[in-house]
């Protein structure tokens, strides 16, 4: 019996320490991966800027049509109140027609999944609908609509709702057919089938191009602000560029580069609570040795 004991701890205890070693692997061979992708992008950052400055101080470029980066920044930190009370309005705009085309796709999406007809006659309408350049629609929605926030927030939500619907629509279609078969034989509605197996199934999907949505609506609030309108990063630039202002030009890019990431790294946090699940995949991953 404690053979037969000793013969069965052998084979346990070297799976043990097989398990061990791959996982102290795989957290070396993680840390350089997370270090490489923070330090990568951190460093052509800081090169672009070097060259930027360079480019200023020898004088490359006049200094009237190109702000050194240190510019830039005393632009930011002297006219910062400014600054934040018009970021303030262009991301109220953004967030808003953000979610009106969000909630617009995923309606859409949903219809034209529940109903063939409806995907058929849409979906031509819903491409053509994105070959319409931005700047053709604005000034008709300023005419129509007037210089408030309303055509701002209908243009954000014309320009984020492609995204999403398409994305949708691709993602309700991926669901494993057994799947659906399965539930028939249940006798699952069509409501149970959409929330317990299309819903799930189209959740990355739908993230994918909510991060592309979030993107677009930063940029199509600062279009429409062009346009027409009393307060707003693009009426602030519209201002700036007619006086030639180039420094604050560029701190008003800045900011919108800045609120456009913003947007997309709250999108990364509501995916990672949306679906945990991903981060356990991600970790469990093997590295290659």
């Amino acid at each position: 019996m404690a053979d037969r004991e000793k013969r069965g701890e052998g084979p346990a205890r070297l799976r043990a320490e097989a398990s061990a070693g791959l996982s102290a692997a795989r957290r070396k061979g993680a840390r350089p991966d997370s270090l490489l992708r923070w330090t990568a992008p951190t460093l052509t950052v800081l090169f672009v800027l070097v060259a930027w400055q360079a480019a200023c101080t020898f004088e490359v470029v006049p200094s009237f049509l190109l702000p050194s980066p240190l510019d830039v920044a005393l632009t930011l930190v002297n006219d910062a109140p400014l600054l934040a009370s018009h970021a303030l309005v262009t991301l109220g705009e953004a967030l808003a027609g953000l979610a009106c085309g969000v909630a617009a796709g995923f309606l859409l999406a949903m219809a034209m999944d529940r109903f063939a007809v409806v995907d058929k006659a849409l979906s031509p309408l819903v491409t053509i609908s994105q070959t319409i350049p931005t700047v053709a629609i604005a000034p008709l929605l300023v005419l129509w609509l007037g210089y408030g926030m309303l055509p701002k927030v209908l243009l954000v939500a014309l320009t984020t709702f492609f995204p999403i619907t398409v994305s949708l629509a691709s993602g309700f279609r991926s669901v494993d057919p057994d799947v659906i078969d399965l539930m028939r034989t249940m006798n699952a509605s069509w409501w149970q089938m959409f929330r317990f197996a299309k819903l799930p199934a189209a959740a990355d999907s739908f993230f994918a191009g909510l991060r592309i949505s979030a993107t677009y609506a930063v940029v199509g609030a600062v279009v429409a602000e062009w346009l027409g309108g009393f307060e707003g990063l693009g009426v602030y630039m519209t201002r700036v560029r007619k006086s030639y202002r180039y420094d604050q030009m560029f701190a008003v890019i800045f900011i919108i580069s800045a609120l456009s990431l913003l947007l997309m790294g709250a999108v990364r946090v509501l995916e990672r609570a949306c679906m945990p699940w991903k981060r356990v995949e991600k970790h469990e991953k093997p590295h290659s040795l």
